[in-house]
């Protein structure tokens, strides 16, 4: 079985104690809790007492979702992001997510990666003093700042804050990116996700058509999976699906079972 974990967008209508059962009943070791929700971050619980909750059902906060616009940086995007890093700290999440401007902003070449390196050079300190990893997650649209893994990974390098700094693989942003390397080494976390629809160009996918992932997907969700474990990567896999059709499951534990099972057993296949 993969070492499994939930995103809690993908049940956002519950609460962090059902996300918590939720997580222990499909069999996950982590969960990704979000700041964008409708209800307060663990309910309005203290962080401490919600972490060690969480520790007791033998699951680990992998991250809190999270710092938006990161690479628009400023003292008010630095307080922000420290909050959030104070909060991860208090709670023993691993770390924290950290996503680029998604607006149509910051795009020019030379530019985007300015503004990438004067981030993750502001972070990389506040990281290291709050004891967390930084998960950057490049997002693939045509109009985000940070749309390629291979931009992210050469200026982590080029700071040496690979040690606090990690990527995101999300199958969704990965085929929006028009696919590419891996990078399973410089890899925190996994996202997965599915896309039915027929005929719909990835340039007009959005979040709102990321389903479960089955044999209909057209994202090649499975195979950046099975690429990734070829290459040595052996952390979490993380389901995160936006799609109004999984928020309305009326039992979302059978149909995200069937989703993790469904992986599994295609990655049985293509190892025999």
């Amino acid at each position: 079985m993969l070492p499994r974990a939930i995103n809690h967008v993908t049940t956002p209508e519950l609460g962090f104690d059902a996300l918590v059962a939720l997580a222990c009943d499909l069999g996950c070791v982590g969960i990704e809790l979000r700041n964008d929700l409708p209800a307060a971050l663990f309910d309005g619980q203290d962080p401490a007492l919600a972490g060690q909750a969480a520790r007791d059902a033998g699951l680990e906060i992998l991250a809190l979702a999270e710092v938006k616009s990161f690479n628009d940086w400023s003292d008010a995007k630095a307080e922000e992001a420290d909050r959030l890093m104070a909060v991860a700290a208090a709670c023993g999440a691993r770390g924290v997510s950290l996503i680029p401007r998604n607006d149509g902003h910051g795009l020019g070449n030379g530019e985007r990666q300015a503004n990438l390196r004067i981030a993750l050079r502001e972070l990389k300190p506040m990281l290291d003093a709050h004891g967390l990893l930084g998960f950057v997650e490049p997002l693939g649209f045509e109009h985000c700042s940070m749309q390629y893994k291979s931009e992210a990974v050469e200026i982590i390098e080029a700071l040496n804050a690979d040690h606090c700094i990690k990527l995101v693989h999300d199958t969704f942003h990965h085929h929006l990116a028009g696919g590419g390397p891996v990078f399973p080494d410089q890899t925190g976390i996994v996202h997965v996700s599915g896309v039915t629809l027929a005929g719909i160009p990835a340039r007009e996918m959005t979040d709102q058509h990321r389903l479960l992932v089955d044999g209909q997907d057209r994202l090649g969700s499975v195979h950046q999976v099975e690429a990734l474990l070829a290459s040595g990567y052996s952390g979490l896999i993380s389901m995160e699906a936006f799609a109004p059709e999984v928020h309305a499951y009326n039992d979302p534990k059978t149909e995200l079972l069937r989703s993790f099972s469904f992986i599994e057993t295609r990655l049985a296949e293509e190892a025999a």
